[in-house]
């Protein structure tokens, strides 16, 4: 970006100083699929100070509810030395300056906003607070290191200058080519919790989500989709359909038939009254008993090496004890608070969309391509989302691709909007996975040896269109958790082999991804282990993590505040478990009680060792807020086939916990200088398992398929 750029760029943001600052950009997804990129230099994030004193932060990330509206703020108040909560939030659209740090995309996912911004946010606030001292000494006269800034002023001598003042000025100076970025002890937001700056509009009704945009013109539209999957329209008759008063158009699109109509009402009412047949496809012989029983054939042969050492089947012949397990766990649907929508509004040569989206210039991409338009001809507007949870970060575009071709059709601005049906059975999931363990123990009842198969669906294969192919057959999303776990470490003789099946139900990251299969695997079986070397559960991972000290950091902290050993009330049972994901280390304790054929979570004590927590407020939120996700998870979460058809409809035979259902919960976090880590999903996978632990303390069974609730051990206690 030249000089003449960054001032005309000052001038379209309202006048005053826009600070864009660059980074080198690495690898697409390189975490995930190892894709190599050309190193780049992209300008990203950006800040505005008009000459009206107003400080503007747009968000190279979108808020979907994990706190970033305030922490990223932060990071920059910090070095700028403004107020707070004087701070204007936006959030910015689609385009390569706000392209990820490390996975050279745009995206919102994988808990990696706070720390991937950590240091460009900050460079901005310090860039812009050299160039506000500067342009106050060249006014004043004075040195600059006579010079100081707080809350939004410049004291230069005897002379105090708002920002705003000075903003005009600053644009005009040269930018430094590095700035010093104050010291640990010099911080007074950082490492300290903030109420979160988007609370005041979401209490209030003031905050604007997708499915609040309207504008006078506005149809609502909706769809009927296949009820099998990979289902076909083959005829529709739209006479019932059309006359339901406000019903306008009733069109075919590639994902099904759509009806437009004044309202939503009426869309829907038009819905019902349409007539479609349907070709069913492959998708008709797909059974959940019939894939359960396919997957744990396949689980018991070897699959692609994803890790390795040693022999694994000589070891285990050379065990002491071999102890053998076979999970099952369902599909699962995200649902999000707030059922996917998407408004889009076509002109003559340009387009604009307003939708909650975590991938938003892959969106604007398939969007161009659908209408025959350059991709900066597409205007993203990104309202609030109402829950993400890796729904919105669909490679494919799915929702937003038909709202366009439902709007390119029409010839009318559209707002699509599925209903909460829609969102539970035409979406995408979790993958159905089935794993196959079996660990050899010597005489002390340590592992030795272990065989481990898995077996299920890769989402990174799904998501190759828009990532670009994985350059290995292992899709580390499917191992995440199992490979590399510190159980394994110093298990002289192990293998993880992993099966990529191919279903015609579509699969994508779910909170916490991977680890809300693997976790439960990994916890429940060291569980087991230790059950059966008569060692304290506790204890027994100690010895485990003897070379992991973030692990046993949250470990030791968890049962200190949880008082693992501290004696029960009668009927009550503790159950504790760990895991390290997306850079943070988690150890939980769940305490059950089980009663009337029903499971009773009542307490969970939590600790995370995320490294520096910028806001500890929103991460003890987010912690909270992801142990509610795994316990829905871990009781009820289940979605089942039978010929295709999925059979849960909405939250009433697709549970999530309630109000009265969700437990007391205890948030601690590590004193850590480690590297950071995220704290969005971080808690989801050792819920389930320190629950399922904590049943088999109370039972003397373990469980091996979820839900929970499913099982007769639980109906019958």
């Amino acid at each position: 970006m030249n000089r003449r750029n960054f001032i005309q760029s000052g001038a379209l943001l309202g006048g005053g100083l826009l600070i864009s600052f660059k980074i080198p950009a690495a690898n697409k997804l390189a975490a995930l699929n190892e894709t190599a990129a050309e190193t780049a230099f992209i300008p990203n994030a950006f800040l505005n100070i008009g000459t009206d004193n107003k400080v503007t932060v747009i968000l190279s990330h979108v808020e979907m509810g994990q706190g970033i509206w305030t922490t990223l703020p932060m990071l920059l108040a910090e070095e700028l030395d403004v107020d707070l909560n004087r701070i204007t939030v936006k959030h910015g659209g689609a385009g390569k300056e706000f392209n990820h740090t490390v996975y050279g995309v745009q995206i919102t996912g994988g808990s990696s906003t706070t720390w991937s911004e950590f240091d460009r946010y900050r460079n901005a606030g310090a860039t812009a607070r050299v160039l506000l001292t500067q342009a106050a000494a060249k006014r004043s006269g004075v040195a600059i290191q006579d010079c100081k800034t707080e809350k939004g002023v410049v004291t230069a001598g005897g002379k105090k200058f708002t920002y705003g003042e000075l903003a005009a000025d600053a644009a005009l100076l040269p930018l430094p080519e590095k700035v010093s970025l104050r010291n640990q002890t010099e911080w007074k937001y950082i490492g300290k919790s903030a109420r979160r700056l988007d609370a005041s509009v979401k209490t209030d009704g003031t905050a604007k989500f997708g499915m609040d945009i309207q504008f006078p013109g506005l149809l609502t539209a909706v769809v009927a989709h296949a009820p099998v999957f990979g289902g076909k329209v083959l005829s529709f008759d739209a006479t019932k359909a059309k006359a339901i008063p406000g019903v306008r158009q009733v069109l075919q699109i590639p994902t099904g038939v759509a009806v437009i109509a004044d309202h939503y009402y009426a869309a829907q009412q038009g819905k019902k009254a349409l007539q479609v047949t349907w070709e069913n496809g492959t998708g008709a012989n797909l059974f959940t008993t019939r894939q359960t029983a396919a997957y744990k054939k396949l689980a018991a042969t070897d699959g692609l090496t994803a890790q390795k050492k040693g022999d694994a089947i000589a070891g285990l012949g050379k065990s002491a004890k071999i102890l053998t397990a076979e999970y099952v766990f369902p599909y699962l649907a995200h649902a999000p608070m707030e059922p996917l929508n998407c408004t889009v509004k076509i002109n003559k040569d340009s387009c604009e969309i307003w939708t909650g989206t975590q991938l938003p210039a892959t969106d604007q991409v398939a969007a161009a391509k659908i209408l025959g338009l350059a991709p900066e001809k597409v205007k993203i507007n990104i309202p609030f989302l109402g829950g993400g949870f890796g729904r919105r970060a669909t490679p494919a575009s799915d929702f937003v691709s038909e709202a366009v071709q439902i709007a390119k059709v029409c010839g009318k601005p559209v707002k699509m909007v599925w209903s909460r049906e829609d969102d539970m059975k035409s979406g995408y999931y979790r993958p159905f996975f089935v794993h196959n363990v079996q660990a050899g123990l010597d005489q002390k009842g340590m592992p030795v040896a272990w065989k481990h198969n898995i077996v299920g669906q890769s989402i990174m294969k799904g998501a190759a269109p828009a990532f670009g192919e994985p350059k290995s057959p292992i899709d580390p999303t499917s191992v995440e958790g199992v490979m590399g776990s510190p159980y394994l470490t110093s298990v002289p003789d192990h293998f993880v082999g992993l099966h990529n099946t191919e279903e015609v139900v579509p699969v994508l990251w779910y909170r916490s991804v991977g680890h809300t299969h693997t976790a439960y695997v990994m916890e429940t079986m060291l569980d087991e282990l230790a059950h059966n070397a008569g060692r304290d559960p506790v204890e027994y991972r100690r010895g485990l993590f003897k070379e992991h000290p973030r692990h046993l950091a949250a470990l030791d902290l968890v049962a200190e505040k949880g008082n693992w050993k501290k004696a029960l009330p009668k009927g009550r049972y503790k159950g504790v478990a760990v895991n390290e994901a997306f850079g943070s280390y988690v150890a939980t304790i769940a305490e059950v009680s089980i009663a009337n054929g029903e499971v009773r979570v009542h307490k969970i004590d939590c600790a995370i060792d995320c490294g520096l927590a910028v806001n500890p407020e929103g991460v003890k939120a987010q912690m909270e807020s992801g142990i509610i996700f795994g316990l829905s998870m871990a009781l009820y979460g289940e979605l089942t086939l039978e010929g295709g058809k999925l059979q849960q409809n909405n939250f009433y035979d697709y549970r999530i916990a309630r109000m009265n259902e969700s437990p007391e919960i205890n948030v601690y976090i590590v004193e850590s200088d480690g590297k950071m880590g995220g704290a969005g999903e971080c808690a989801v996978p050792p819920t389930a398992p320190a629950i399922a632990n904590a049943i088999f303390a109370a039972t003397g069974k373990r469980i091996y398929n979820l839900p929970i609730m499913n099982h007769k051990l639980i109906q019958q206690a």
